[in-house]
């Protein structure tokens, strides 16, 4: 009975200090609301309403009257940013970063939001100034991520490389565009006036290790297809043709969808030793089990080669099982130009005498001339060259091997 008592005491003293408690923090609620202007109200309802010209006038005349308040700084800034004001932006963060009375969490703040203004206006060497003074604070993974892109963007590929080794101890994350950062180097390896074939092999062994690293975290077949190609690109500038062989057909089997970036290098590699039959039989059979346009293209131009009847009928076959505007208008392009090139009128053309096929070509082509084009996963950016890292966006490995009609 006395705890029941108790109880009975204790309640109605909780309940009145619920009470008190709650009427300070409105009384404080109010008064603090009492003290802010009225602009800053209307920034709010403008911002709201997605009206940015006239919030960024509230907000500055909420600035202009307090100019302690660094959070509406940070606001405003990012008003700018967003709307493309660089330099408003840029004198927003200076005006914050000259008060000698900044706390560091607000300092540190300022750096990375003024790193960002920088890195949007192109002024790469700025931004990669504010954005290296902020890596030993709590925006280190944001500030190495954007470090990462500039470096992507002016192909400095070495510091590129040490910025993503860093990452990956922030983050422990796979980071497949290691692997394309040693193969860009090979590629400008190979690609100078006097190439460097051992640095070259030197890059494709780090960037193979890398592949490996990432396979393991489940990775893309993309790397190893890249790699390859590159591999087998370089034994050729050494004249070995057998090793590059090596390279091709294995790509070709552990990466099938990438048929098409190397189907022309096998079958340069296998005519060069006589062996274009075999490449043929080879590549038209990996088409059926892998439709890709670039190796029909390839196969359709072999077997023309060899007469009318072997290419059509390998195309009336294709069309059948894998319909494509593209690819027929690939086939009629083959044929004007070997209407061109011989004296007398194609067969395609003796079999049909009253159509013009380069009209025919030209209704076709209209159609066919906006699918013709690789497109990026994530942004959907499209290019008629195959990318390993999309222009529009700088993701690696999203272009996929196929156009979007395939």
């Amino acid at each position: 009975m006395d705890f029941e008592a108790w109880w009975l005491i204790l309640i109605p003293i909780l309940f009145g200090l619920g009470w008190i408690a709650a009427k300070v923090d409105v009384r404080q609620i109010v008064s603090e609301s009492r003290n802010l202007p009225d602009s800053y109200f209307r920034g709010l309802n403008f911002l709201l309403n997605e009206d940015h010209d006239k919030a960024i006038d509230a907000f500055i005349e909420v600035a202009k009257l307090d100019s302690e308040t660094t959070e509406l700084h940070f606001a405003l800034g990012n008003l700018f940013r967003r709307r493309g004001e660089i330099e408003r932006a840029i004198r927003v963060h200076q005006s914050l970063l000259s008060r000698s009375d900044l706390p560091r969490p607000d300092r540190e703040h300022a750096l990375h939001e003024i790193a960002q203004d920088y890195f949007k206006a192109g002024m790469f060497d700025r931004a990669e100034n504010a954005f290296q003074e902020v890596q030993n604070t709590s925006y280190a993974i944001s500030a190495t991520r954007a470090l990462i892109r500039i470096y992507e963007a002016e192909h400095d590929w070495e510091k590129a490389i040490a910025a993503a080794a860093h990452l990956r101890e922030l983050t422990d994350e796979p980071l497949p565009q290691r692997v394309h950062y040693h193969c860009e180097r090979a590629q400008a390896a190979l690609s100078a006036k006097e190439p460097d074939f051992d640095r070259a092999a030197t890059e494709l062994d780090a960037a193979q290790r890398e592949a490996s690293h990432n396979m393991e975290q489940g990775g893309s077949q993309a790397s190893y297809a890249r790699i390859a190609i590159l591999r087998a690109y370089l034994a050729r500038r050494q004249g070995d043709g057998n090793t590059e062989r090596q390279w091709l057909l294995s790509a070709l089997e552990r990466s099938p969808e990438f048929a098409g970036l190397m189907a022309k290098q096998i079958m340069d590699n296998f005519a060069a030793s006589g062996q274009e039959e075999q490449a043929v039989s080879l590549l038209r059979d990996h088409y059926f089990a892998h439709p890709s346009l670039d190796v029909f293209e390839v196969v359709f131009a072999a077997l023309r080669k060899q007469g009318f009847a072997p290419a059509w009928q390998f195309a009336q076959d294709s069309l059948r099982q894998h319909p494509s505007l593209l690819g027929f208008d690939k086939v009629l392009q083959s044929e004007l130009t070997q209407e061109q090139n011989s004296d007398g009128p194609d067969q395609l053309q003796q079999h049909m005498p009253d159509f013009d096929l380069s009209l025919l070509r030209s209704m076709i082509e209209k159609h066919t001339r906006r699918m013709d084009k690789y497109a990026c996963r994530v942004c959907g950016f499209q290019a008629h060259t195959y990318y390993w890292q999309c222009p529009g966006c700088n993701s690696w490995e999203t272009y996929s091997p196929r156009r979007p009609e395939e």
